[in-house]
């Protein structure tokens, strides 16, 4: 049997415990990873491969930390 994850309830247990300002800015994460992803899609549709890779991490001071990404992209002329 495969333990069932619980992502919603979680996603609304790490929400209860936050600001609404940090709620905000999750909401704008989240809309903007969407995006990316569609995006990510699109290129790939169009006959490229993105691979995206951490090029940095962020501080912010107080312990909180992000990770910064840039795209690699393959085109098929470039495929080994």
């Amino acid at each position: 049997m495969t333990p069932q994850t619980r992502v919603k309830e979680r996603a609304e247990e790490q929400a209860s415990a936050m600001t609404a300002d940090q709620q905000a800015m999750i909401r704008m994460v989240a809309n903007d990873l969407h995006r990316l992803n569609q995006s990510v899609m699109k290129a790939v549709d169009a006959g490229v491969s993105v691979e995206l890779v951490r090029s940095a991490r962020h501080h912010g001071g107080e312990g909180n930390w992000g990770d910064l990404l840039i795209p690699v992209i393959v085109t098929q002329g470039n495929r080994a």
